[in-house]
């Protein structure tokens, strides 16, 4: 069983909106710049993937609303517009505890270094009551659960940069398990503060000495070297098409099938032969019913690090062999958003499906020899698919690729 995605809803450094952040990675327009004046992390990173401030109290009232982490601003924006954009209010259109939320995410990390310092600075009075209900990795979640009306099942992952691809993983079993009619899973992030910002920077992770900062990011290109460090969030709306016909919604594309598996190889470091990932591509495929020739489109995890590329290259040949699908990387303008990146690149698999058109792996200029492959370089590629591949791959050596495929719904749409 599928479970179609009747709406979306992101907030990105390269836009906000299926329509804007689709286009964007389509023609180009790159969400990449230099720190703004006073940001947090100006002092940390040379480059980053930036979202417009937003005011907390636009989605929390009271008191909480000055200790609420940003990571649960930007999922409630994102959920409120998922759930728009398929045309659904909790109690009208699903029963409260026929709908689910998963949210995954590191948690609420810069208002707790925050509070630390003012701790610091202030003594033990200065520490907010509101506190831990403003940075547990629940809140998310929560609030969005609080905010809808959404009484069933609530869930939050934290399994690094694939918790995102994740949640909807496990939003799709809960559909087919009977469970729920709807699900709202996704990943919300917002890493670009001091300390977290410092840690990777201090690890030589990070894209650095980059004149343009548009440039910085550039997977599988032979001047690679480092991500970019970016926030965001990106929300999606699974929905059981038999719920979904009956009411009469349109989907963009169904999630048709899922894996995940774990290196057990480094904290940090993927397996070089890519085994767990080509692993979890396989479980997905099966899972999906599907072989490697029936892939039109792989979006790659593809982050421009040395050895992240190069041991997806790996797995991508031992599933597709060299001349596989066409494989991008939407990472060069988006940046690294960390879990929220799985969500968004379902996303623009789901509509390179609807929609025929493939993203390319933009900055790439000149192929790393190690990274060979059907590389969608620069440009869009115009073809019509039936089912894309989209990867998520985690510190700790956590796997996740997810299948999007064609609607199963009897209303299509293209965005």
């Amino acid at each position: 069983m599928s479970a179609t995605i009747t709406g979306i809803g992101l907030l990105t450094p390269v836009g906000r909106g299926v329509a804007e952040v689709f286009h964007a990675l389509c023609v180009g327009k790159s969400g990449l710049s230099a720190p703004p004046e006073g940001h947090p992390a100006a002092a940390s990173v040379d480059v980053g993937g930036f979202v417009p401030d937003v005011d907390p109290r636009t989605v929390v009232s009271g008191p909480a609303a000055s200790v609420v982490d940003r990571t649960v601003v930007l999922a409630l924006l994102t959920a409120a517009d998922a759930l728009a954009d398929a045309g659904i209010e909790v109690g009208r259109d699903v029963d409260p505890h026929r709908i689910g939320v998963i949210v995954g995410g590191v948690g609420g990390m810069a208002m707790l270094e925050t509070q630390v310092l003012a701790r610091g600075d202030r003594g033990r009075t200065a520490v907010s009551p509101y506190l831990l209900t403003g940075i547990l990795p629940n809140m998310p979640a929560a609030r969005i659960a609080i905010t809808h009306g959404i009484r069933g099942y609530s869930s939050s992952h934290g399994t690094a940069c694939a918790s995102g691809a994740q949640a909807v993983a496990d939003g799709l079993r809960l559909i087919r398990s009977g469970d729920a009619d709807v699900v709202v899973c996704g990943a919300s992030e917002a890493p670009l503060f001091g300390t977290f910002a410092d840690t990777f920077g201090n690890a030589r992770a990070l894209a650095r000495r980059w004149a343009d900062p548009t440039a910085a990011s550039r997977p599988f290109d032979t001047r690679r070297n480092g991500f970019v460090l970016a926030e965001g969030a990106g929300m999606l709306v699974l929905e059981r098409a038999e719920h979904a016909n009956a009411r009469g919604a349109a989907g963009y594309a169904d999630v048709r099938g899922w894996g995940a598996t774990t290196d057990a190889h480094h904290p940090t470091t993927p397996r070089p032969d890519g085994a767990g990932a080509a692993e979890c591509m396989r479980r997905a495929l099966a899972n999906a019913g599907l072989a490697p020739g029936d892939v039109g489109y792989v979006n790659a995890h593809g982050t421009s690090t040395r050895l992240g590329d190069v041991a997806e290259t790996a797995a991508l040949a031992t599933v597709f062999g060299v001349d596989g699908p066409p494989v991008s990387s939407t990472k060069a303008l988006t940046g690294h958003m960390l879990g929220t990146s799985g969500v968004v690149e379902a996303a623009a698999s789901a509509l390179a499906v609807a929609r025929g058109v493939l993203p390319p792996t933009y900055n790439l200029d000149e192929l790393d020899p190690a990274c060979p492959g059907t590389h969608v370089r620069n440009t869009p590629l115009e073809k019509e698919i039936s089912h894309a591949l989209s990867n998520s791959f985690g510190f700790g050596g956590q796997n996740v690729s997810l299948v999007l495929s064609g609607a199963s719904t009897q209303r299509k749409r293209n965005g």
